[in-house]
């Protein structure tokens, strides 16, 4: 198996293979609570506007969509796991756009198949492409924007592959290394009440579940997120 390593929205456009796009602060981790908070349906979108349109088009649906970390105007919740752990989503239909994550998304045109990356289901992940024996695997990092080095994605790149490899990999040491990294201040900036610390501990809840997110794509600026 070979692993590569991009970053990203061109990374994602180039990416080959079986494609892990990573945001783990926030996009994926929140899509992984949208379900366990009985979501029936995820639909991750780039655009906002097109994400807006949906509310027009589809019955039982939540908006979610944030842009530099706030709510998006007209949505009903922003990126946050914290605020969705506390809500029932039973039978609704997600709409999610964010700022890094879901342009990964919508720009992985040349994969085979397409994973979202977070610590929540990281072994459950690891473990699914494992089984599907891929000659290739290109980790997309997201960063900050989708356009800057942090440390979240990198470090999540990095236990990722250290596991496809058969390495030990050691939650403590990440979750330690993330407190302290520049790039989790946000959650613990009251002037930045859209970035709750309770939203850094969703982040690091490694392992929390045990199923994988898919993308199929639907058009050019929207995939829907498969529970497999």
């Amino acid at each position: 198996m070979q692993i590569e390593f991009v970053d990203f929205v061109a990374g994602a456009r180039n990416a080959q293979g079986l494609v892990v796009v990573i945001d783990v602060f926030r996009a994926f981790t929140t899509a992984c609570y949208c379900l366990d908070a009985g979501a029936e349906k995820i639909i991750a979108v780039g655009d906002s506007e097109q994400a807006l349109n949906y509310r027009y088009q589809l019955n039982q649906c939540v908006l979610l969509g944030e842009r530099f970390g706030r709510k998006l105007p007209g949505f009903d919740f922003g990126n946050s796991p914290s605020e969705i752990a506390g809500q029932s989503l039973q039978g609704k239909t997600v709409i999610h756009t964010t700022h890094a994550g879901t342009q990964g998304l919508v720009n992985a045109v040349g994969a085979d198949e397409v994973l979202t990356g977070a610590f929540v289901n990281a072994r459950a992940t690891a473990n699914y492409i494992l089984a599907r024996e891929p000659e290739r695997v290109t980790l997309v990092r997201m960063g900050l924007n989708a356009d800057t080095r942090s440390d979240e994605d990198w470090f999540y790149a990095d236990y990722l592959a250290a596991i496809l490899n058969g390495d030990a990999v050691d939650d403590a040491t990440v979750y330690q290394k993330l407190k302290a990294s520049p790039f989790s201040a946000r959650f613990f900036d009251e002037t930045q009440p859209w970035s709750p610390a309770a939203d850094f501990e969703c982040c690091l809840a490694f392992n929390t579940f045990d199923f994988v997110l898919k993308a199929r794509r639907l058009d050019d600026q929207a995939c829907e997120l498969l529970r497999v």
